[in-house]
């Protein structure tokens, strides 16, 4: 299984933090040890003072494919999910400045909260769905599916052109702007289109 991660997808989100407007997805992995299920909690770790919250829908790759075109990326995947992209900003801005690798900043333990998946023929539109997190019950990202600079087939498309893409295979597809600090004792819950999806606490 590889959970592979696409950044800076939403304009506003891309802003928030100063970034460049890429041409082409950009993605990053994390291991299967950063994998967190089942609304378990997440523990802060020791190593980061600003631990971000970056919600995201996902997508499970159920047909391996190589080269996959746009065309036919959709033949690929039957179900999406949402996720959480911890964050540890503060070492991510180091590793940025000093041009290093950002696996200690986005692939650390519990660091790729992953909910149940859904069908995609129980929602109305693929093309058009609402997602948004709340942080103590108050709403603190939203977005939607039709504000992604590259969309899920776009997305496919381009990175089976470098990794091969299997079944289990997770693809965290970006995150709307909002994001931000976690501590101790929060409660994040995230939801697409009024279906709650992640219900866990901050340890």
């Amino acid at each position: 299984m590889k959970v592979i991660c696409i950044g800076r997808n939403y304009l506003p989100h891309i802003q928030e933090l100063g970034h460049e407007v890429p041409t082409e997805p950009t993605f990053f992995l994390k291991p299967e040890s950063s994998v967190l299920v089942d609304n378990q909690p997440f523990f802060l770790p020791d190593f980061s003072q600003q631990i971000e919250h970056e919600v995201e829908l996902l997508v499970r790759i159920d047909r391996t494919g190589k080269c996959i075109t746009e065309s036919d990326a959709r033949n690929h995947y039957h179900e999406i999910g949402l996720g959480i992209d911890f964050t540890a900003r503060d070492l991510q801005k180091k590793c940025i400045e000093k041009g290093n690798p950002w696996e200690i900043a986005k692939a650390f333990d519990g660091s790729a909260v992953i909910s149940q998946f859904i069908d995609i023929k129980e929602f109305e539109s693929i093309d058009n769905l609402h997602f948004h997190l709340d942080l103590n019950g108050r709403t603190v990202q939203s977005g939607n599916i039709n504000e992604m600079i590259f969309s899920f087939d776009k997305i496919i498309s381009h990175v089976s052109r470098f990794l091969t893409l299997q079944v289990g295979d997770v693809i965290f597809t970006g995150t709307p702007k909002g994001v931000g600090k976690v501590a101790v004792s929060d409660r994040l819950e995230g939801w697409i289109e009024g279906r709650k999806l992640l219900n866990f606490n901050i340890k």
